[in-house]
């Protein structure tokens, strides 16, 4: 039998893609072919000869941009979970002629006055109320893209947006190849007391797997944070967060530096915003999203640091003291706050995260999660066979009476060549095309610790939160009832609402009836005991302020800089300084450059977005108040939630679901109270 030497998975999407078989020189005639049929498509509908009318202009071209769309986005995910030197090649080969495609698609007149008749043809008032709602989405992307626009700053916003998109990912690179280029290998295990066994053994196996003999360090988070919270050798934890927090910066030489990109990124999106006829980039953004200004989110923001700060301001007292009167720590420096935080933890509280760790087992954990979910929703997950981009990733499928409905695919480990972080995207949407019904697939990536010596891997509190959050936006996705891709899933919903159902989840990870669920002893194999889940209930909120202000400033610096910052004379570093000194209470060393791998909004999607976070926690924590009333696995709660958020899509407002499902708008309580910053009482007002 001879082997298929030309088959090309990125040209056949009917079905799975074949992620096994996929290579970097796929890449150029799947790009080749996918934006040549795209383009045929758009010249027939832009074309005086046909037809005002969905069925002649809009869904031919859905087909056409979906099938490069998911080609592209098989690419772009490979990139990020299986990066190497051929594929980064091919993908920067590509990504130019992808970006350039749909931005001259986005601004295209002749297909704007195609939309535009269509919406004020007779046959719109028949349409479904959901095709409405796509067309005067559409319409408005079109003029936020540039459409309306004089030829010649029309020409310029276009390319803003083919540097931007290039920019972007090499910010990306950069990152991701100045976090791969340090390693630090101990000979033996003498500067590493006070690290858990299951953190030890995979410092072993990573020297071992890069050839070498002891124990190698990593800014890999596995590999970074378990030293920054346990290893007793300050000097040690002083230089791993010196190169962690230095990362992508000035100090390698320029080799990766982020920090010219930085100001090339900014200057280019307040030109486009000032082209585009708003005052900065982030009122651009926000025209698309669920707050009405920056001065709303900067309002929204500097409340949430009102509750928070006095109470972050007792933490890091607390703390301090602490690290002086326990830890003969005169100073409480960056590299001591994760270890002097959980040594205080563990003396307040008398549990350790390394003790509860052993617990939550990933096969453990995956079966409790599934089975809430099941509970819920009225879904089986099932896991199954298909073609992998790596061994490690696993498959499931998900049914509804017997009926595969959905299916996601799980690539759970940290490794070289893979993005840090986690998240989930969409390979396909749920949508109905001329031949039938195409059901969804999503990627959900984390970067844990794997299982070492046979062992199962075994996750942090914090890691199975992760694990929870990242499930929620999965569900969002693949669980949608949503039929037009346009709306489909995550797809077109606002940005500020898309993080609801991610922190939703998340609550659950505290629900005793839940983590009992998740638990089985690495060993013993006995769930976690009530005695040590009252602990962490206990200390369920330590240090919320501090958590709380950390991520205020986060936002804070984002919606800054997109607003007031002025990229010719202001200075990034200056900024991200004076954003501490108004809500934080933590002051990391003058050579920390948390600008330079802030990659969510200079990489990601959250550029005047980063807010987003807060606001939906306020979204979620209202909505789980619902569970809390009636029964936190009610099926029938459950269900109404499917019904209302996960299933509609972006085919109403988020606000408008929201309101069906709580039956009134939120409010901040919730959450204040929830985080341990408002009483009971406060909260009842």
């Amino acid at each position: 039998m001879t082997e298929k030497t030309d088959f090309n998975p990125l040209l056949h999407l009917d079905g799975r893609i074949d992620y096994a078989a996929l290579r970097p020189e796929h890449v150029a005639p799947a790009v080749e072919h996918w934006t040549k049929a795209l383009e045929e498509v758009l010249n027939h509908a832009t074309d005086p000869a046909t037809p005002a009318t969905w069925e002649a202009v809009v869904a031919p071209l859905d087909a056409a941009v979906g099938h490069l769309g998911r080609a592209w986005g098989a690419v772009g995910h490979l990139q990020s979970v299986v990066d190497t030197p051929e594929l980064r090649d091919a993908y920067n080969a590509g990504l130019p002629v992808v970006t350039e495609l749909f931005l001259r698609l986005s601004q295209n007149e002749a297909l704007f006055a195609k939309y535009k008749a269509i919406r004020e043809s007779d046959a719109f008032a028949s349409l479904p109320p959901v095709r409405q709602r796509i067309l005067e989405r559409e319409i408005r992307d079109f003029r936020l893209s540039g459409a309306e626009l004089p030829e010649e700053p029309r020409a310029r916003v276009k390319a803003i947006g083919e540097k931007l998109s290039m920019l972007s990912q090499k910010f990306s690179e950069n990152l991701l190849d100045a976090t791969n280029a340090y390693e630090l290998v101990l000979p033996d295990a003498g500067r590493l007391k006070g690290i858990p066994e299951d953190t030890l053994a995979l410092y072993r196996a990573s020297a071992q797997s890069a050839g070498k003999d002891g124990y190698r360090i990593t800014l890999q988070y596995p590999s970074y944070l378990p030293l920054m919270k346990y290893c007793e050798d300050r000097d040690l934890r002083e230089t791993v967060y010196k190169a962690f927090s230095t990362r992508a910066a000035e100090f390698d030489g320029g080799k990766f530096d982020n920090t010219p990109l930085i100001r090339e990124i900014l200057e280019l999106r307040s030109e486009e915003a000032k082209l585009l006829g708003f005052p900065n980039y982030g009122e651009l953004s926000l025209a698309v999203k669920m707050a009405s200004s920056g001065d709303e989110v900067l309002a929204f923001l500097r409340d949430l640091a009102k509750h928070a700060k006095p109470a972050a301001e007792r933490d890091m007292a607390e703390l301090r003291a602490f690290a002086k009167d326990e830890l003969g720590l005169a100073e409480l420096c960056a590299w001591d706050q994760a270890w002097a935080s959980e040594k205080l933890r563990e003396a307040r509280y008398s549990y350790s995260d390394a003790e509860v760790k052993r617990y939550f087992t990933e096969p453990t954990v995956f079966a409790g999660l599934f089975g809430l979910v099941e509970t819920l929703y009225g879904i089986k997950i099932e896991e199954a066979e298909a073609s992998v981009w790596h061994p490690d990733v696993k498959f499931f499928v998900v049914k509804r009476n017997g009926e595969t409905i959905a299916e996601f695919y799980a690539d759970l480990y940290a490794r070289e060549g893979k993005r840090s972080g986690a998240w989930m995207d969409s390979d396909r949407s749920r949508e109905m095309t001329a031949a039938g019904l195409v059901t969804p697939i999503a990627y959900l990536v984390c970067n844990f610790a794997p299982g070492v010596n046979g062992a199962p891997a075994t996750l942090t509190h914090d890691e199975v939160t992760t694990l929870f959050h990242e499930f929620g936006h999965t569900l969002h996705h693949i669980l949608t009832a949503q039929t037009e891709h346009a709306v489909s899933g995550i797809n077109g919903v606002e940005w500020d609402a898309v993080e609801l159902p991610s922190q939703f989840m998340e609550t659950f990870c505290w629900e005793r009836e839940v983590v009992r669920g998740l638990t089985r002893h690495v060993e013993t194999g006995e769930p976690l005991p009530d005695e040590l889940f009252e602990k962490m209930l206990a200390a369920k909120n330590f240090e919320s302020g501090m958590a709380c202000v950390r991520q205020v400033e986060f936002a804070l610096f984002d919606m800054i800089l997109h607003t007031s910052f002025d990229p010719e004379k202001d200075d990034v570093q200056k900024t991200i300084e004076a954003v501490r000194q108004e809500v934080a209470v933590s002051f990391p060393p003058a050579y920390n450059r948390f600008p330079q791998s802030f990659s969510h909004i200079f990489a990601g999607g959250y550029a005047a977005g980063y807010y987003s976070y807060k606001w939906a926690e306020v979204l979620s924590a209202d909505a789980y108040g619902a569970f809390e009333e009636t029964g936190v696995t009610n099926p029938e709660t459950g269900r109404r939630f499917l019904t209302e958020i996960l299933e509609r899509g972006s085919s109403r407002d988020a606000m408008e679901n929201f309101v069906a499902f709580r039956g009134r708008r939120p409010t901040p309580n919730a959450l204040l109270r929830q985080s341990g910053l408002l009483t009971d009482n406060e909260a009842a007002r």
